[in-house]
């Protein structure tokens, strides 16, 4: 068993505008980056064995503020990025929706909900056997919250895309 604790990136300057960034990098906001702070102070002395974060400059930089000054080791990973959405990677939010659109059907030049669900079922695949009986954390995107919720809860994926996304505190799983 892994224990996972997944955490959104920190806010960015394109959510705070209402961009859907997609494959882009982001950049963090100002608020951003006293959550990013904020997610350290929460998670540092959580018994977190690693983190893993998307290659995407907005989550990089959520971590390296999260855990800068700890022996807490950070990885990057291209499969913990949000849904690649192709021609739309930047476009308002709206032009991305609706997203159950996509579950199946790629976007333009982009991917599919279920592609990204895929590439989240082979990282897990592949770090379930070095942290077995650890605990991890995940910083990535939505993609990755919506994929958590299908593969180790049973929601249905069309569910879960098509439901608002309420940010918290970081979301736990347990991986058998």
């Amino acid at each position: 068993m892994v224990e996972l604790v997944y955490e959104t990136h920190s806010l960015t300057v394109d959510n705070e505008r209402g961009f859907a960034t997609g494959w882009l990098p982001g950049e963090l906001s100002p608020k951003g980056r006293e959550g990013a702070v904020a997610l350290g102070e929460r998670r540092r002395n959580d018994g977190i064995a690693c983190v893993f974060t998307s290659d995407l400059r907005r989550a990089v930089d959520t971590a390296d503020l999260a855990f800068r000054d700890s022996d807490i080791p950070i990885r990057r990973d291209a499969r913990l990025r949000e849904c690649n959405y192709g021609q739309l990677n930047g476009a308002p939010v709206e032009e991305i929706e609706p997203r159950e659109r996509y579950i199946d059907e790629p976007y333009p030049g982009g991917e599919s909900w279920r592609q990204a669900v895929d590439r989240l079922r082979d990282f897990l695949d592949d770090v379930v056997p070095e942290f077995e009986s650890r605990r991890i954390l995940v910083i990535g995107h939505g993609a990755q919250r919506y994929a958590l919720e299908h593969l180790l809860r049973g929601r249905e994926l069309e569910e879960v895309v098509a439901a608002p996304f309420e940010w918290r505190e970081g979301w736990e799983y347990v991986l058998p």
